[in-house]
Formats: structure tokens, C-alpha cells, sequence
């Protein structure tokens, strides 16, 4: 097996191959000792990078989930001519990230064999990808009273608020979906809900 050590972004080449051990065999099944073999380098070398599965994971959701939103974002303002307002975008944003990480094979993954995984991140503890997304929703928000499309209020409390909304349609949307409702029907309910909360 080659190395990879030489790679001019080694900790992005160890966190693809946790990323592919847990899309093989699932998050109970990887190590750090196969995360090591995927990446081409010894076990202490990652060891030296983390010290457990539960800190390579933390870093490898972080990566993924803003790599995942600032596509979304990019595409949804691509959807948007220049007379879209700042509430405009921001609802086109929600929707499309909801939609991106409900796809996501990464997060699939992981709701498929260990779910409770995602557990912290609702019961107990903000992440640092809900930070970030949090901090840039705050940034369209204040975008938003700004120009006079986004409602006077708190935008930090508003962020956390539509966090707290789009988290059961990326965690709970397939258990809503069968003949009579369509995952395409409720991103609509998702568009409406966003909208009716930021706007006036």
C-alpha cells in the first residue's frame, strides 16, 4: 500500500478514510488501527492526530456537514436573481441544506446503523457544524432587518429557532413520507414554515 503521508493535506486524507470505514462497515466496526491501514500510515501517526474514534468522528462530521451546507448555500443563491432579498435566501437556504444532509450518504450512514450517535447533538449539546450554521443564519438574518425583509427580533434567538424547526425535517422527514406526502411536499412545508418565521 502506498503512503499517503506525503500528501500536502494529511489530516484531510486520514479524516477520507474514516469516512470510508464507517461508509463500509459503520461507526462501531471502524478503529483507529483501520482508519491508519485505509490512510497508508502507521497507527501511531493517527494516534498523534487523535486520541479516539469519538474526536476523528467529531472532526470528520464537522468537515462534512460544512462542506454539505456551503454547497447547499451556493447552489440555493444560484437559484436567486439579484432582486431576491436577504429573507429570500435565507429560506432558500434552509430548505436546501435540509434537503443536502437528509441525502447525504455520510449521515444515511450513520442514521442507518448507529443513530445514536446524532443523540447528543439534540438531547444534550450544540455541535460545532450547528455553531457554524447558527453564526451564518445570524448573518442573514441581520442581512435581512438590514434590508427590511427579515422581522426586528433577536437574530441569535431567531437562528437557534430555526435550527430547533429544520431539525426534524433532516433527522425525522423519512418517518413522514408514504403514499399521501412526499419528501418534495414537506421541504414546501419547510419553504412556508421559514418564511412565515423570519418575515413580518
Amino acid at each position: 500500500m502506498t503512503s499517503l503521508r506525503h500528501t500536502a493535506d494529511p489530516v484531510g486524507t486520514y479524516l477520507d478514510a474514516a469516512r470510508a470505514c464507517i461508509l463500509d462497515v459503520g461507526w462501531r466496526r471502524t478503529t483507529l488501527t483501520e482508519v491508519a491501514r485505509r490512510a497508508g500510515v502507521s497507527r501511531m501517526t493517527i494516534y498523534r492526530a487523535w486520541p479516539d474514534m469519538p474526536a476523528v468522528l467529531g472532526d470528520l462530521m464537522t468537515r462534512e456537514w460544512g462542506q454539505v451546507v456551503a454547497r447547499s448555500v451556493a447552489e440555493a443563491d444560484a437559484t436567486l436573481d439579484e432582486k431576491g432579498t436577504a429573507a429570500d435566501r435565507l429560506v432558500a437556504e434552509v430548505v436546501a441544506t435540509a434537503r443536502a444532509l437528509r441525502d447525504n450518504e455520510l449521515f444515511l450512514r450513520i442514521v442507518e446503523l448507529d443513530p445514536e450517535l446524532l443523540l447528543p447533538y439534540v438531547l444534550t449539546r450544540r455541535g460545532r457544524s450547528q455553531e457554524a450554521i447558527a453564526e451564518q443564519t445570524v448573518r442573514r438574518l441581520r442581512e435581512g432587518q438590514a434590508d427590511g425583509s427579515v422581522r426586528v427580533g433577536e437574530p441569535v434567538a431567531i437562528a437557534r429557532a430555526l435550527l430547533l424547526a429544520s431539525h426534524g425535517f433532516v433527522l425525522s422527514a423519512h418517518t413522514m413520507v408514504d403514499d399521501e406526502v412526499a419528501e418534495s411536499d414537506l421541504d414546501r412545508e419547510l419553504e412556508h414554515l421559514v418564511r412565515a418565521m423570519v418575515t413580518r
